[in-house]
């Protein structure tokens, strides 16, 4: 029997019915219930009473309590909560478990917020001025927080959105993405079994656009946290209410260079494992591999005979390398993009095909045209792209090249070149003999010019949903 997944609105009436379908065999695995414009009303009218009653927020022994409680419950379900990311993501099974093991670790880094939590002093007594005084201050809650989520990680992004909002003291609403909802809907019960009230974060699903667009621009929300397509982010974000903060966090074309002395053992399976791992839907994934011209054609070898071995298929399945496309459509896309740069001289050294409606070959291509329209912009597929320089500065330039910016990555034995790497990428985060995809939950995590705004990771977030309030005494005792 399929399950379903209620409205979690308290006092609210569904206004519909959405399918869920596995993106592997896109049979139906759920139903959840839609919210209406009704609803929507109803989350941001509990939301914004709850902020503005003080006497109702929550003190920080008792979210310190509640995300303990959480913490536990997810230890006790993690199978249970992989295999169901699993399904209706398309991540493997094995990676899966990985992101439930860091949504476990994100909620310890939420509670660990909240004990660190604290203002500063600000120096007075220093001129005549600021004499006989103290200053002094102290975070509060920026407000409602209005959290729209991305697919392709449906556990461990909401843990990265909620978590923050439970901690900072805010009250919460969360829009997860219309493919992937299940996981979302399962941590917010499972914040509710362990003693948050119902009505400090509630989770839409919702279909109509315009619906959607009026919870995150209603004059009542604090905070807006996005993680999808640049296109919508920034569409959405010039039309918040005034006065309404945000962070966005869009895709990328992560570039690596590959010097002729990095070590190819080590680097070749990375450079594969983190651009088909989740048949490449990841906002860092490796996708813009410049590698030296004396070892360009053994690097893009190399990656293609690794990706070969990689076992495409059920997601749900312990022996699954690499999973299905979210949609059908993604497919096609991206079969496209990879016809088109063949076509116009672009070297198959793997894959290219698909595989069924649903999945698509590890593929690797050699020296694609860099204004080929997957040389341009975030393929968000199993695809590598592999291009051959002779200068490093000339490799930098065309990694530059792009609108998008986040982050990269060198592989080098020569502390000197990676040094010059990391001076000169246009990217937030620069890994040294690391792949571009990277990443510890409590580091910063920032997408640059069109790629994002402002700056993620869970203390980051954590303080992002908070303001900061002096407090000034005028006494002749000081």
């Amino acid at each position: 029997m399929t399950a379903h997944f209620p409205l979690m609105v308290p006092g609210a009436s569904a206004d519909g019915k959405l399918e869920v379908q596995a993106p592997f065999d896109r049979s139906t695995i759920a139903t959840v219930d839609v919210a209406g414009a009704s609803t929507v009303e109803q989350a941001l009218s509990t939301a914004y009473a709850l902020f503005r009653d003080r006497d109702a927020w929550l003190p920080a022994p008792q979210r310190i309590e509640i995300l303990e409680g959480v913490v536990e419950i997810m230890r006790e379900r993690a199978e249970e909560l992989a295999v169901e990311a699993a399904r209706e993501g398309g991540k493997p099974l094995i990676d899966s478990r990985v992101e439930v093991g860091r949504a476990i670790d994100g909620v310890r880094n939420c509670i660990d917020c909240i004990r660190d939590n604290h203002g500063e002093e600000i120096p007075m007594g220093i001129n005549p001025a600021s004499m006989n005084h103290m200053a002094m201050t102290h975070r509060e809650p920026i407000g409602v927080v209005v959290a729209v989520s991305a697919f392709n990680h449906p556990l461990n992004l909401i843990v990265h959105q909620v978590g923050p909002a439970i901690a900072s003291g805010c009250p919460v609403v969360i829009k997860p993405a219309g493919d992937t909802p299940l996981s979302c809907l399962r941590f917010v019960s499972i914040l509710r079994e362990a003693g948050l009230p119902a009505e400090w974060c509630q989770a839409v699903v919702i279909s109509d656009r315009d619906v959607a667009t009026s919870l995150v621009t209603d004059r009542r929300v604090g905070f807006f946290s996005f993680i999808g397509s640049g296109k919508v982010g920034w569409q959405l974000r010039s039309q918040l209410a005034p006065g309404a903060r945000c962070a966005l966090e869009h895709g990328g074309s992560a570039p690596v260079i590959v010097e002729p002395d990095a070590d190819l053992d080590d680097a070749l399976p990375l450079l594969a494992k983190a651009g088909f791992y989740h048949a490449g839907q990841v906002c860092v994934s490796v996708q813009r591999v410049y590698v030296h011209r004396s070892i360009a054609r053994r690097v893009a070898e190399g990656i293609a005979e690794l990706g070969n071995k990689m076992a495409i298929g059920d997601p749900t399945s312990a022996d699954t390398d690499v999973g299905p496309l979210i949609r059908p459509a993604e497919v096609e896309r991206v079969h496209k993009w990879v016809e088109e740069a063949i076509s116009q001289g672009a070297e198959r050294l793997s894959g290219g095909n698909k595989i069924g409606e649903t999945c698509y070959a590890t593929t690797v291509l050699l020296d694609a045209p860099d204004d080929a329209t997957i040389s341009r912009n975030e393929v968000f597929g199993p695809v590598i792209l592999v291009y051959s320089y002779d200068d490093m500065d000339d490799a930098l330039a065309r990694a530059n090249a792009l609108p998008v910016a986040f982050q990269a990555a060198i592989f080098t034995k020569n502390l000197d070149r990676a040094m010059r790497a990391y001076r000169r990428f246009d990217a937030s985060a620069v890994m040294v003999n690391d792949h571009t995809a990277f990443r510890v939950d409590w580091m910063p995590f920032a997408g640059l010019r069109e790629s994002g705004h402002g700056v993620g990771g869970i203390p980051h977030t954590f303080r992002d949903m908070q303001v900061e309030k002096m407090l000034v005494i005028r006494s002749p005792e000081l």
